[in-house]
């Protein structure tokens, strides 16, 4: 069963805090999936990860791309692993449903929008009644994050 955890959004927008995420998950070894509501948000995020740092180079890619099986990090509007992925990124209320192909799922979601952040507690609340392992982490002052709650099954 996968570790999910819920990252709430208070301080940067996801544009900003995304990169920083993913760009962990890649410096550890780890390929990634993010998906975002639509392909134009896919597109709109991949432009994020080239800009954020002109120090830095996080390789990723999006169907528009094309041969998402060599991207390190694959960004997309649905659920799917084409480049054997372990790390799950889901923006914009995006749903893993019942996939397990991933060892851990990262759910991010805006705290100052409340739509969201209701839908993010909806989405906790299942996922904990189905016996999943959960932690939720919120965005501290400086950006980084503090883990609050944990719940649900047994990690791994």
């Amino acid at each position: 069963m996968s570790e999910i955890g819920f990252y709430h959004l208070l301080r940067t927008p996801l544009e900003r805090a995304l990169p920083k995420i993913v760009e962990k998950a890649v410096s550890r070894g780890m390929r990634a999936v993010v998906v975002a509501e639509s392909d134009e948000r896919a597109e709109h995020l991949s432009a994020a990860l080239w800009t954020y740092d002109p120090a830095s180079f996080l390789p990723h890619g999006t169907a528009a791309d094309g041969d998402p099986e060599d991207q390190p990090v694959y960004l997309t509007d649905h659920v799917t692993n084409p480049n054997g992925a372990t790390v799950l990124v889901l923006t914009g209320g995006a749903d893993a449903g019942e996939t397990t192909d991933f060892e851990r799922i990262i759910d991010m979601f805006d705290g100052r929008d409340e739509a969201a952040v209701a839908a993010a507690r909806l989405r906790w609340k299942a996922l904990k009644d189905g016996g999943h392992h959960l932690t939720y982490w919120q965005q501290t002052d400086q950006g980084g994050w503090e883990q609050k709650a944990e719940a649900g099954g047994e990690a791994g």
